[in-house]
């Protein structure tokens, strides 16, 4: 283990043996710190926190402090970070509030640019990218592989599909599918069309690109008398074997927020 002499750790943190802290940092005492886990100088860890292996914490980031809700009462909420993840300098995540799930969490292999910020009760699953001053409201969940571009905003209970791709500056108010690129021109929220490369490049198949981008075309590009009802009950049909369309026919019927369907043609 190696803590610089100037950090302040609280003698009740949990610090694997092969974790390091850098300089000025301080630990609170309900923090976990998994193996391998670098800290870098100057970042604050506090509240009921734990960080799996393999984690680099960047400088002047703040994690686990108290979430920015009007009714909390400093309950003992959680930050779940999981393992292999880079955040990056002065990354704001706050843990979750009694009213949600309680817990903040973030998965694996992901990566936090500088400056964003991920609010209380959010989820992020696996080899998310969020680049520079992206920012999540809370309650916000973001799929595998998705990709926010620089000073993307999601509004709070917001979910963004597994493998979207969501172009910098882009203000999110609504949910958006799995799979697709979306755009936002002055608080137009626009999709592209389907990620293709950034399927391609996570491991998915040749087969399963197609189906999405069939099943794409008839939610998306079917004529305005075709109800989106409709459409995904015909999606289903045309591509019955397809986990893809599946999980992208799902979150449609799951939505409670609704789901942009404005394309660039539209």
């Amino acid at each position: 283990m190696t803590i610089h002499a100037t950090a302040v750790v609280d003698s009740q943190a949990e610090i694997h043996a092969t974790a390091s802290v850098g300089a000025y940092s301080v630990i609170g005492p309900n923090v976990s710190i998994g193996p391998d886990t670098v800290i870098d100088a100057h970042v604050v860890i506090s509240g009921h926190t734990t960080l799996g292996a393999g984690n680099h914490i960047g400088s002047f980031s703040s994690l686990g402090t108290p979430p920015q809700d009007m009714h909390y009462q400093d309950e003992p909420t959680e930050l779940i970070i999981g393992e292999g993840n880079t955040i990056r300098e002065y990354v704001s995540i706050h843990r979750g509030t009694p009213s949600d799930r309680g817990k903040t969490i973030i998965g694996n292999n992901n990566m936090l640019m500088a400056y964003c910020h991920v609010a209380h009760d959010c989820v992020l699953h696996d080899h998310v990218i969020m680049s520079n001053v992206a920012t999540l409201g809370g309650h916000v969940e973001v799929g595998s592989y998705a990709n926010l571009g620089g000073l993307v905003a999601v509004h709070q209970f917001c979910r963004i599909g597994a493998y979207t791709y969501v172009g910098g500056m882009s203000g999110i108010s609504l949910d958006v599918p799995p799979y697709v690129i979306l755009t936002g021109t002055r608080n137009r929220m626009r999709i592209a069309g389907v990620n293709k490369i950034g399927m391609r490049r996570n491991g998915m198949s040749r087969e399963a690109i197609n189906d999405v981008d069939g099943a794409f075309r008839i939610i998306f590009r079917s004529s305005p008398q075709v109800l989106v009802k409709e459409a995904l009950v015909q999606a289903v049909h045309n591509f019955p074997d397809s986990q893809e369309v599946s999980i992208l026919v799902d979150f449609f019927r799951e939505s409670k927020r609704g789901v942009v369907k404005r394309t660039e043609d539209s």
